[in-house]
C-alpha cells in the first residue's frame, strides 16, 4: 500500500474521528465567514451539501453512490460527484491530464496542485522549481551515491531514516506523468490505490502531510482513544509498518514549530492547508496551533486567509 493511498484514507479518516456532523452543524451556523465563492464555495460547502439527508455508517472503503460518511467525504475531497450522482475523475471528468497537465482542477487535489504552481511560479526556476517538479513525477536528477537536493533527500530523516525509504518506495515507481493532486483525488474517489503508482517522492511528501493532518487533529488535546479507534478503522488495510508509522504520529507532542523545520520550501501552504482540514474549531487551542504554524511556515496572514477561503473555512485573522 503506498503513502498516497494512507493520506486519502487518514484524510476523510480524521475528518470522521473529529466528528464531521458537528463540523457541518458549526458551519451551517456560520454561512458568512467566507469572503469568497472560489471552487463552488469551497470544500466544506461541497460536504456540507453531499452529506446533507444522508445517514450511515463511516466506512470509506470503495466508491459506490451508497456508503457512509467516509465514502462520502472521498467522492467530495477527490473532486468527484457531491449529489449522489455518478463519480468523476480528479475534478475534471479525467483523472490524469497527462504530461503537460497542469494538475487536478478539482477537489483537495486542485487546490493542492495550485498551490504548487503557484510557488513554482514564484521560485524563479533553479533549484526550488526542479524540487516541485518532483511533485508532478519527474525523475530524481542524482546518480548512484550522489545526493540530489531533492524532495527524497529533504524529507529522508521524515519517515525513519531506512524504514522510511522502504515507506516511501512501497507500491512507487521511478517516475510518472501525474501531479500529486491528481494522485491524490484519485486515490480519495476509488477509496484505495491510485490507478497511477506515485513516484518515492510523491509517497514522502504524502507521509509529510500525513504527519501535517494527525499533528493539527491532536491540537485540542481531544484525540481520545475512542478517536483513535475510530481513525484506525477508517484506514483500512494497512500493514503493520503503515500502522506504525501512523500510531508513531498519533503518539508524536504536539509542535507546530518542529513540523514547519521539516517542511521543504514550496511546500508550506500546502502542508497548511491539510492542517487545517484537520481543525474543526470549537476551540482557542486549535486556533492558536494554526497561527503557530502559520508563522514557523513563514505564511501571511493574507495567504493564510486565502486558503481558509478556497476551503470554505473562517477567516484565521480578521
Amino acid at each position: 500500500m503506498s503513502l498516497m493511498k494512507s493520506l486519502a484514507r487518514v484524510a476523510a479518516g480524521v475528518l470522521v474521528a473529529k466528528g464531521m456532523s458537528e463540523m457541518m452543524k458549526n458551519r451551517q451556523q456560520r454561512p458568512d465567514t467566507r469572503t469568497d465563492n472560489r471552487g463552488g464555495g469551497g470544500l466544506l460547502d461541497q460536504i456540507r451539501q453531499a452529506t446533507q439527508g444522508r445517514s450511515g455508517g463511516t466506512g470509506s472503503g470503495g466508491t459506490g453512490s451508497g456508503g457512509g460518511i467516509g465514502d462520502i467525504l472521498g467522492q467530495v475531497l477527490g473532486g468527484g460527484s457531491n449529489t449522489g450522482g455518478t463519480t468523476r475523475g480528479a475534478g475534471t471528468g479525467r483523472p490524469y491530464g497527462g504530461p503537460n497537465s497542469a494538475g487536478a482542477s478539482g477537489g483537495l487535489g486542485g487546490i493542492l496542485d495550485q498551490l504548487t504552481n503557484s510557488a513554482r511560479g514564484q521560485s524563479g526556476g533553479g533549484g526550488l522549481g526542479s524540487i516541485l517538479d518532483q511533485l508532478r513525477g519527474g525523475t530524481k536528477t542524482s546518480q548512484a551515491g550522489q545526493s540530489s537536493g531533492g524532495l527524497g533527500d529533504l524529507l529522508g530523516g521524515l519517515l525513519g531514516g531506512a524504514a522510511g525509504g522502504t515507506l516511501a518506495s512501497k507500491g512507487a515507481q521511478a517516475s510518472n506523468d501525474a501531479s500529486f493532486g491528481e494522485l491524490l483525488n484519485d486515490s480519495l474517489t476509488r477509496g484505495g490505490e491510485p490507478e497511477v503508482a506515485p513516484t518515492p517522492e510523491q509517497n514522502a511528501v504524502a507521509g509529510l502531510m500525513l504527519r501535517a493532518m494527525i499533528q493539527a487533529a491532536k491540537a485540542d488535546g481531544k484525540i481520545d482513544d475512542a478517536e483513535r479507534q475510530r481513525l484506525m478503522s477508517e484506514l483500512g488495510d494497512l500493514d503493520d509498518q503503515e500502522r506504525s508509522f501512523i500510531r508513531e504520529q498519533m503518539a508524536a507532542p504536539v509542535d507546530a514549530e518542529a513540523l514547519a523545520r521539516d517542511v521543504p520550501k514550496g511546500l508550506e501552504a500546502q502542508v497548511y492547508l491539510m492542517s487545517l482540514l484537520a481543525i474543526d474549531f470549537d476551540s482557542a487551542e486549535e486556533a492558536q496551533y494554526l497561527h503557530k504554524l502559520a508563522q514557523a511556515l513563514g505564511l501571511t496572514k493574507e495567504s493564510v486567509n486565502g486558503i481558509h477561503e478556497q476551503v470554505g473555512a473562517q477567516n484565521l485573522y480578521g
